[in-house]
């Protein structure tokens, strides 16, 4: 009986999701015309701030807290219930990252027709996965990726592989996405950046800590809706107002025809250098519609393969497809997350060409006397910069600008300075709207970034506790568990020590503590896992008295947690800019899972030893790549034969290797600095680090094929079950998941 009323409730809330989220999006907004009535009225513009980002944090708790669950399947998949349409849009939310909200416009507004890469390849990505992967890893009816690797390569090895690539891609893409968070938080909270990332953080955790998948998944329905409006309405006032047509999508041809004139304007009134082939300087004008600029063809093209490839690889999109009640509907999904994304990304290369309009016509040109003060409180955060300094107040612009010889007193395109993942939250500001579009906008980023990053961190802590701990771990004779566990404290002890080794940005001093309390400044990472120490400590009294399903749960969350705290700490360190971390993650995700989940889903030949050396190999040499060019240059450049990167439009090399690796100063900078001249700017065959997927799928492809013809087959029970999980109708292999 008490099955049955739960089924009749379950039944009843699914029909009433409509009406819900209908409710939900009426609230939304008339909250954003309440804030505009009181932005009218004179409320200050920092508490319109607040409002925007404490509302929206607060309905996402509360959905994460109401949606709370204690049943391993709601927790891993949702109970395999999710409709297709809103699974497609909770996937589109999944997907709708702060790479894709605030960074892509930022790329396309200063890479102009190379930006439309991303636009490109993230968007062909959810075709491969509906043709490719994504339907039959739900017939097979897994909880992760790694589940799936385990049962067709037959063993925990396989698994263990497939779990070290989830966790490297998913924690490169999630401190992206916490960075993300950082840079919203700190501009409209006005709190220092360090302390930000930690305080979205808090957003994060409420969202997926106590309900898993389950909370996840209707909290991010909820997150596009804000996202989606807050994305499309400063492009549809922009439109309006430029053009008389409310449909930014059509006046977008117009935008990029006045942009092209406006360069000629700048060029021929001395306000701008064009690029050429004699001189293309970071300084100098790229043309918004001319091709091959800041890209070459080489990787102009490999970005857009690398980022198909990759999204039919990320395993926390992959784990969306998981949730719904068939393969057919897995199926009918992967349409409504097209369709959802289409929405955003047809717009973006219009949001990209509206906010280069506004700089050109707004800031470009203008007296340096009567610069708008908004664009300081970007300059605070040390993302604007004007005249070679950070934009922090007007003294200090005219001092730089005037350092500068012959300077003209007005600003020039090569003075002005803006970081790609500021154009989108800047724009409205930089249009003059008003500040509660700023602040609808500041919403739909802080969305965007904690939908991914509750999937991505979802999908790690789901990995770690399904299958190291319920997996591998906990079937083992209670002595080598024992063994297990102390070396992964051993593990454990010596990250805690590199932690706390690495200079911290942050101190307290802790003064309302009593005098004989006090010991000097503490730093914020023993703050942090003072605390963390303090949850297993809570934690330890209900671990004695948790049957096994609840053991697993309470480590899913501890570990969530863990793992959140870790991304939140590498993104206060700014490791580099939003686009190129989600760019390396699906790199990662390409060289280390497509090979292997495409050679065992369409080649019943394919053997176990073939898929394990297949992703050591693929993901290995992608790994290097990206981690040598990037942090090991000088090493790279010694012993590895790499050269500098070409400038794509001069054919000359962009660094002067032998200079740089004569200056003592840059040899010691070791690992590589961001501003080490050699970091990102030097690799094999003129190819970015970006790309490095293209090392490393060819070459898992070929070790897989070639490693299984010399293997013995897999067994006839396991080319029948390949079969079976082809088939668009029928049981799920695994029932016992369901």
């Amino acid at each position: 009986m008490a099955t049955q009323a739960t089924t009749s409730s379950a039944d009843a809330f699914y029909k009433q999701l409509g009406r819900m989220y209908g409710t939900y999006t009426g609230g939304f907004v008339g909250f954003i015309l309440l804030l505009a009535i009181l932005e009218q009225i004179g409320v200050p513009n920092k508490i319109l701030g607040y409002l925007f980002v404490f509302f929206t944090l607060a309905v996402y708790a509360i959905i994460g807290i109401a949606t709370r669950t204690a049943q391993v399947s709601e927790y891993y998949v949702a109970g395999r219930r999710v409709p297709a349409f809103y699974n497609g849009m909770a996937t589109g939310a999944d997907w709708m990252s702060a790479a894709s909200f605030v960074a892509m416009a930022g790329s396309l507004f200063l890479q102009g027709y190379d930006g439309l890469a991303w636009v490109l390849g993230w968007t062909g990505g959810f075709v491969l996965v509906s043709i490719l992967v994504g339907p039959y890893l739900r017939k097979f009816g897994a909880y992760t990726v790694p589940d799936f690797l385990s049962f067709r390569y037959g063993g925990n090895f396989a698994r263990f592989l497939g779990v070290i690539v989830l966790v490297c891609c998913s924690f490169t893409y999630v401190t992206a996405q916490v960075y993300g968070t950082g840079i919203i938080a700190s501009r409209f909270l006005g709190i220092q950046f360090e302390i930000a990332v930690f305080a979205g953080l808090v957003g994060i955790l409420a969202c997926a800590m106590l309900g898993g998948m389950r909370a996840v998944t209707w909290t991010q329905i909820a997150q596009y809706i804000v996202l989606i409006v807050a994305y499309l309405v400063p492009i549809i006032i922009l439109s309006t107002q430029h053009y008389g047509i409310p449909i930014p999508e059509l006046t977008y041809g117009r935008a990029i025809a006045d942009i092209t004139a406006r360069e000629q304007q700048l060029v021929q009134s001395g306000l701008a250098v064009l690029c050429t082939a004699a001189d293309c300087g970071p300084t100098t004008l790229k043309p918004h519609i001319q091709p091959f600029m800041n890209y070459t063809p080489l990787n102009f093209f490999g970005i857009i393969f690398c980022m198909m490839v990759g999204t039919a690889s990320l395993p926390h999109i992959l784990m969306r497809y998981f949730t719904t009640p068939s393969v057919k509907e897995a199926r009918d999904s992967v349409a409504w997350s097209l369709l959802f994304i289409f929405l955003l990304y047809f717009s973006a290369p219009a949001y990209a060409a509206f906010s280069k309009l506004e700089v050109y016509t707004n800031i470009i040109g203008r007296d340096l006397e009567t610069i708008r003060p908004w664009l300081f409180t970007w300059g605070e955060l040390g993302l604007i910069k004007v005249c070679g300094k950070d934009a922090i107040d007007l003294n200090t612009v005219l001092a730089a600008c005037k350092a500068i010889a012959n300077h003209p007193g007005v600003l020039r395109f090569q003075d002005f300075s803006i970081n790609t993942d500021v154009i989108v939250l800047s724009t409205p500001e930089i249009a003059g709207l008003p500040y509660v579009i700023s602040g609808l906008v500041a919403a739909g980023g802080l969305a965007a970034a904690l939908s991914t990053a509750d999937g991505l961190l979802l999908a790690i802590a789901n990995a770690l506790s399904h299958d190291i701990y319920y997996k591998m771990i906990q079937p083992l004779q209670t002595a080598m568990r024992s063994v297990v566990v102390l070396l992964i404290a051993v593990v454990l002890v010596g990250a805690i020590f590199l932690f706390l080794d690495v200079p911290s940005p942050l101190s307290f001093t802790a003064g309302w503590l009593p005098d004989w309390m006090k010991i000097g400044a503490v730093t914020w990472r023993a703050m942090l896992l003072t605390g963390l120490g303090t949850v297993v400590v809570i934690c330890l009294p209900f671990w004695g008295m948790a049957n096994d399903v609840a053991k697993r749960l309470i480590i899913a969350r501890v570990l969530l947690l863990f793992v959140a705290v870790a991304a939140a700490s590498l993104a206060s360190t700014r490791p580099s800019d939003i686009l190129a971390m989600v760019g390396w993650a699906f790199s990662l995700a390409m060289a280390g899972n497509f090979p292997a989940l495409v050679m065992g889903i369409w080649w019943k030949k394919t053997t176990t030893a073939a898929a394990i050396s297949g992703i050591v190999a693929g993901w290995g040499i992608c790994l290097f790549y990206l981690v040598t060019s990037r942090y090991f240059p000088q090493a790279g450049v010694t012993y590895f034969g790499m050269g500098s990167l070409l400038n794509p439009e001069t054919g000359k090399a962009l660094v002067d290797v032998a200079a740089i690796m004569a200056d003592p100063r840059w040899m010691a900078d070791v690992p590589a600095s961001a501003a080490n001249p050699l970091a990102n700017r030097v690799g094999w065959f003129d190819l970015n680090n970006i790309n490095c997927g293209l090392l490393g799928m060819p070459l898992g492809f070929l070790v897989i094929y070639v490693v299984s013809l010399f293997t013995k087959q897999p067994s006839a029970e396991m080319q029948a079950f390949i079969d079976e999980i082809r088939k668009p109708r029928g049981r799920t292999v695994l029932e016992e998941k369901v």
